[in-house]
């Protein structure tokens, strides 16, 4: 912990490092060749994308160890009263767990409250005089910032507990009693209501809802007057007589329709793609063009390296599963590989994952100047990469973004293009995108060309067609001129992912800038006025952590040491983050006002952005660690005496990643800062580190200035 309080400046992306263990380490190089970078998503059921269970139509079905066992409460319908037009599978109405989007705790609480509901209903209908009876209870689940979300929730919950209502007062969610669901359950019995609201949430049109037959008129005639008085305009009912009796009827009235009334409705398909030395968006492009779909119809969890071979998961916009299926063929020839192909019911959102695993290959592997004293060889090597893999099980690494968050070499950094866009200064953010680097490549004279002359048209005919978000903005700039209206439209032809993306670069580079503060200025241990997790385990929910789970630290606790570092959250800039009520609040008041943004909504109206910010544990300790010591093949060997060096093998690790700080934030973007930072160290060398970086590798140096293994390798992957 001693070289905590060290902070260096890294390499040309400025991005800080702070270390939390004395462990020495060793030298190597990652990324040497794509597949030495092997990233797979996990999603939201702890499942990798590539080993998806498709079930016999084609919809996903999750494993049975993918979700905890259902409640007790939670009824199973014994038998299928629901008839829905022979096109919609109900199985793929619903794919959300609750569990997941609530947290544990929350969940468990919610399950509590449901029997405490229960109980006072029941108590209710013994008294005599309803007017005197106290309001419903409510409870709330907590914040959910993005609309997605609020959604989602709302939708989980009315599946899983019909008995339950749901309200929302700006961000916060609240569940309470629903009064239709118990009057309706007072005429039939508890598991039809359930089966009739699951029924009535699903608004399939045409679908169909029988109850058991009921031979008592008088209570038929009151559900027919139950169902006219409080949804007359969703379904039409009718009684008819039955081999078992007489039944009520419940049809879905058909929606109606626009003047439009050929429009088909709108098709998801979901699937799981495989790239290897492609960016997402250049990928998309390919897709889209094959397929005849616009790069806005593809929908996505997280941005995944270029290089590297990557999995993960995708939905696309109105291509039905037979179109994607037929030109999976012609998708692979471009290096594409789609697979677990299947309906979907609805896009996916940035974030909306648990994690990744990523496979990852180090070489050259050699201890440093220090370590070489202490004796080397493969022996030491080998003693060195064990220690810091159990060094990295123990401790964790500091959680910073890096490099590839903000551009690995750019001129101009993505996060000052955010910056820009969030003093809303269309043009100069427009500017900045387009200033190129050093270098005559094609897409460098391209920008400087349209920086020069601002002729849009002439630079598109330069800009090389792998250049998806270039060309997008050139064909907007073209059409509607470099001006501001020109630049707003240029911004607003990116996909929304890629729009969202630069102001979330700057909210990052604050958080790095942050964290170095804070641990360069307040120490290792949770002080009065940070801000830490409620729950005990910060890592058993993903998604983005909501208000009511962050928790003040008091001088009490302080004084006795209740948290851990391990517990202590920063908030992303945003506009409804609450900010330590320590030295650390002020800071962010400080840098906030010096970039400009002092009195920012951290929404871009204009753009159809909006910033809600979310909270960032200041370390993350990886899980399910495995590691292995190889031999350098004949031709390695051979190129490293050429180059006077002598290394020993390779490590191959892998690794899962879970994610702290969901809600729209890329993830698995995140380059360490430590990791670069063994570029600039004595253990590649000057030279071998310029070649190095020229064949993509990223050059990693575990030694006594980069103690942590974690901030050298994992972070380095791309890991939160």
């Amino acid at each position: 912990m001693d070289s905590g309080n060290r902070m260096k400046q890294v390499c040309v992306t400025d991005v800080p490092n702070c270390f939390i263990s004395d462990h020495e380490g060793f030298t190597g190089t990652i990324k040497n060749y794509t597949k030495d970078f092997v990233v797979t998503e996990i999603d939201i059921h702890q499942q990798l994308v590539n080993t998806l269970v498709v079930g016999p139509q084609g919809i996903y079905q999750p494993s049975p160890d993918a979700f905890p066992a259902k409640s007790k409460i939670n009824k199973k319908c014994k038998q299928d009263s629901t008839i829905f037009p022979p096109d919609i599978d109900p199985s793929s109405l619903v794919d959300l767990d609750l569990r997941t989007l609530l947290g544990l705790s929350v969940y468990e609480e919610l399950e509590r409250f449901l029997i405490t509901t229960q109980n006072d209903s029941d108590t209710k209908k013994d008294e005599l005089n309803p007017q005197t009876q106290s309001p419903s209870p409510d409870m709330s689940l907590g914040s959910f910032p993005e609309k997605h979300q609020r959604m989602a929730v709302h939708r989980a919950l009315r599946h899983h507990f019909p008995s339950l209502m749901t309200v929302t007062h700006q961000f916060e969610i609240k569940v309470r009693d629903n009064p239709d669901y118990r009057e309706l359950s007072g005429l039939v019995t508890e598991e039809e209501s359930e089966e009739f609201f699951r029924f009535i949430d699903a608004k399939v049109s045409g679908s169909t809802y029988t109850f058991r037959p009921d031979e008592v008129k008088d209570r038929r005639t009151a559900v027919h007057h139950f169902l006219s008085r409080r949804f007359g305009k969703l379904v039409e009912t009718k009684s008819f007589n039955d081999p078992g009796g007489t039944v009520i009827s419940v049809r879905l009235r058909p929606r109606k329709r626009t003047k439009d009334d050929s429009v088909e409705e709108e098709v998801y398909t979901a699937f799981t793609l495989r790239k290897e030395n492609l960016e997402t968006l250049e990928a998309i492009s390919y897709m889209a063009a094959t397929l005849g779909a616009s790069a806005s119809d593809f929908s996505y969890a997280g941005i995944k390296d270029k290089r590297a071979v990557t999995y993960q998961a995708m939905v696309v916009k109105n291509v039905p599963v037979r179109r994607l299926t037929e030109k999976a063929a012609e998708l692979e020839r471009r290096g594409l590989r789609v697979t677990q192909v299947r309906p979907a019911s609805a896009p996916l959102h940035l974030g909306r994952l648990a994690g990744n695993h990523f496979d990852l290959v180090v070489r050259h592997l050699r201890l440093h100047a220090d370590g070489d004293r202490q004796g080397g060889g493969q022996r030491g090597v080998a003693d060195a990469v064990e220690r810091a893999v159990e060094n990295i099980k123990a401790r964790g690494f500091v959680n910073y973004y890096g490099p590839q968050r903000f551009g690995i070499s750019q001129s101009v950094q993505s996060d000052r293009v955010g910056l820009a866009l969030l003093k809303e200064d269309m043009v100069g953010a427009v500017r900045l995108f387009f200033t190129p680097e050093n270098g005559d490549e094609p897409h460098n004279q391209a920008k400087r060309h349209f920086i020069q002359t601002e002729n849009a048209k002439e630079s598109l005919v330069l800009m090389p067609a792998s250049k998806a978000r270039e060309r997008l903005m050139l064909r907007a700039l073209h059409r509607y001129g470099p001006g501001a209206d020109g630049c707003t439209r240029a911004w607003l032809s990116l996909p929304h992912g890629m729009r969202v993306f630069y102001p979330h670069a700057y909210c990052s580079r604050v958080w790095n800038d942050a964290v170095a503060h804070r641990l360069a200025t307040l120490g290792h241990a949770p002080i009065q006025g940070d801000l830490v997790w409620q729950q005990q385990d910060p890592q058993g929910d993903m998604g983005e952590s909501n208000p009511p789970q962050i928790h003040v630290v008091s001088a009490e606790e302080e004084r006795d040491g209740v948290y851990t570092l391990a517990q202590v959250v920063l908030p992303m800039p945003g506009n409804t983050v609450t900010y330590p009520q320590n030295a650390m609040g002020a800071w962010y008041q400080e840098r906030l006002a010096g970039d400009g943004l002092g009195d920012a909504r951290f929404r871009i109206t204009g753009l159809k952005l909006n910033l809600p910010g979310c909270y960032r544990p200041l370390v993350v300790t990886p899980r399910n660690i495995t590691h292995r010591l190889q031999e350098r093949r004949e031709e390695e060997k051979e190129e490293e005496e050429r180059g006077g060096v002598s290394t020993c093998g390779f490590c191959v690790l892998n690794v899962c990643v879970f994610l702290q700080d969901g809600g729209g934030w890329l993830h698995d973007m995140a380059y360490s800062a430590a990791a670069w930072a063994l570029s600039r160290r004595a253990g590649v060398g000057r030279s071998g580190r310029k070649g190095a970086l020229e064949n993509g590798a990223r050059s990693m140096e575990l030694n006594g200035a980069v103690r942590d293994v974690m901030s050298c390798v994992f972070t380095a992957i791309g890991g939160t």
